[in-house]
Order: structure tokens, then sequence, then C-alpha cells
């Protein structure tokens, strides 16, 4: 099982997939916390610029 997974994990593609999306998890996670910054939520991150 150990094999298979080094297998697949030396590929590029796949690690290029699995970074972006982790990525993408921290920044919708980032958005998200920053619409709770007051009581009544925030606004949009792009709203204030």
């Amino acid at each position: 099982m150990k094999e298979k997974l080094h297998i697949v994990w030396s590929k590029e593609w796949v690690q290029f997939v699995a970074r972006t999306l982790f990525y993408f998890l921290i920044l919708m996670g980032l958005i998200y916390l920053y619409h709770y910054r007051t009581i009544q939520g925030g606004t949009f991150i792009y709203n204030e610029f």
C-alpha cells in the first residue's frame, strides 16, 4: 500500500492538484473567517477596495 501511494505521489500532476486543493481550502477558510470579524458579520473582502 505504501509503495502504491509513493508511486502515485511521485507524479508531478498529482502533487500539483493536491497542493492546489490544499491552498484553495486555506483561502476559502480565511474568507469564511473574515466574514465573522464583527457580531453582525463582515462584508465580502473585495467590497472594501
